[in-house]
């Protein structure tokens, strides 16, 4: 079975309705998770913490899918736009 590694990272944004870090250097990098489930649990952890702050977000990337380039890019993998 294949590996489905998921990277949970946030931090502060310049504007909440874009995704773009205030300060890429301040990125919060909560862990890699080996499914889809656990990473959704921290995710949902961080997230409920900064609940107060609408600059704060926190995302999940699929890291599993960075490795298979034919794989089409989740919204949660295009940031800056």
């Amino acid at each position: 079975m294949a590996q489905r590694l998921h990277l949970v990272f946030g931090g502060e944004l310049v504007d909440p309705s874009r995704n773009v870090f205030a300060d890429v250097n301040k990125i919060h990098v909560v862990g890699i998770f080996p499914d889809y489930d656990s990473a959704y649990r921290a995710w949902k952890a961080e997230a409920q913490r900064t609940v107060d702050d609408a600059h704060m977000r926190y995302f999940i990337a699929h890291l599993h899918r960075l490795r298979d380039e034919a794989q089409a890019a989740s919204s949660t993998e295009e940031f800056g736009g």
